[in-house]
C-alpha cells in the first residue's frame, strides 16, 4: 500500500491532501473521497483512507478547510465548517478540485466514483449528491441531515446514511424531514440508525475529545463495524465486485 500526500487548489486555496492506494494492483481501480470530521483533515480520515486502499480501492482524503488546517477546540471546528458550509460555491470548487485530483491519479477508474464522509464531511458528500454530482454511491457517517442543498430528482448516487440513535446532534425531526424530503424525489437512499450510538461512534478518538471538551461523543465499536459492513456492501453493488 502506498500513501502519500497531494496537493490541489482551487482558483483562491491550497488543499493539503492524502491519497492511498495498492501500488499491486495491475488495473484502475474505483475512486473513493473522504471528507473529514468538523475538526480538519487529521490522522482519522488518513486511516480511513489506508483501509479502503488495503481494500483495493484508491482513497482521497480531502482538505475542505485549505492549507491542512484544523481545529483544536470545538468553535473553532464550528466556525471553520460553518465557513465552508455558508459558501457552497467555494465548498463545490474545493470539492470538484478534489475530484479532478482523484480522477486524474492513473490507478483510478474515473468512470467508477464514490464520496464518503464523517460528520461534518457527511454533510458535506449528502449536499453534493443531493447538488447531483455524477457520483456512483454516497456514504455519510454521524452526519447532520439539515442540508444547505435539498434534494431533486438530479440526484445520481446511491446513498448510505448511517447514525447512532442516541445521537443528540441529529434529532428524530431533522431526520424526518431528511426521510421526506428523499422520498419525494425518489432517492435510492438507506438510512441506519444504531441503538446505543451516539456522535463520532467511529471515531477511536473520539471518547478522549468528549471528556475533553464535554461533549456527547464515543466510540461504538458493533456501530462501527456494523456501518462499515453497510458501507462494503454499498460498493460492492454500486461497483459491482466482491471483495
Amino acid at each position: 500500500m502506498v500513501g502519500q500526500e497531494v496537493s490541489y487548489s482551487t482558483e483562491t486555496t491550497e488543499m493539503k491532501g492524502y491519497i492511498a492506494y495498492n501500488k499491486s494492483s495491475k488495473e484502475r481501480r474505483p475512486g473513493v473521497i473522504v471528507v473529514h470530521e468538523w475538526w480538519g483533515h487529521n490522522e482519522y480520515v488518513r486511516s480511513r483512507a489506508d483501509e479502503l486502499a488495503r481494500l483495493g480501492y484508491v482513497a482521497l482524503a480531502v482538505d475542505m478547510y485549505g492549507e491542512g488546517k484544523q481545529a483544536e477546540h470545538p468553535d473553532d471546528a464550528g466556525k471553520f465548517a460553518g465557513e465552508v458550509m455558508s459558501n457552497l460555491e467555494e465548498a463545490k470548487a474545493r470539492f470538484d478540485a478534489a475530484l479532478a485530483t482523484l480522477k486524474s491519479n492513473p490507478n483510478v477508474d474515473p468512470d467508477r466514483i464514490a464520496a464518503i464522509g464523517y460528520c461534518f464531511g457527511g454533510s458535506v458528500v449528502l449536499s453534493m449528491a443531493n447538488a447531483g454530482y455524477n457520483l456512483d454511491a454516497v456514504a455519510a457517517f454521524h452526519s447532520g441531515v439539515d442540508l444547505p442543498i435539498k434534494p431533486t430528482k438530479d440526484i445520481k448516487a446511491k446513498i448510505l446514511v448511517a447514525n447512532g440513535a442516541d445521537d443528540p446532534f441529529v434529532p428524530a425531526s431533522s431526520v424526518a424531514r431528511f426521510r421526506a424530503a428523499m422520498d419525494s424525489v425518489g432517492a435510492d437512499y438507506k438510512y441506519v440508525a444504531y441503538d446505543g450510538a451516539v456522535h463520532a461512534f467511529t471515531s477511536p478518538g473520539a471518547n478522549a475529545l468528549g471528556e475533553k471538551f464535554n461533549l456527547p461523543l464515543m466510540y461504538n465499536e458493533d456501530a462501527d463495524k456494523a456501518s462499515w459492513n453497510e458501507l462494503m456492501s454499498l460498493f460492492n453493488e454500486v461497483f459491482d465486485e466482491e471483495r
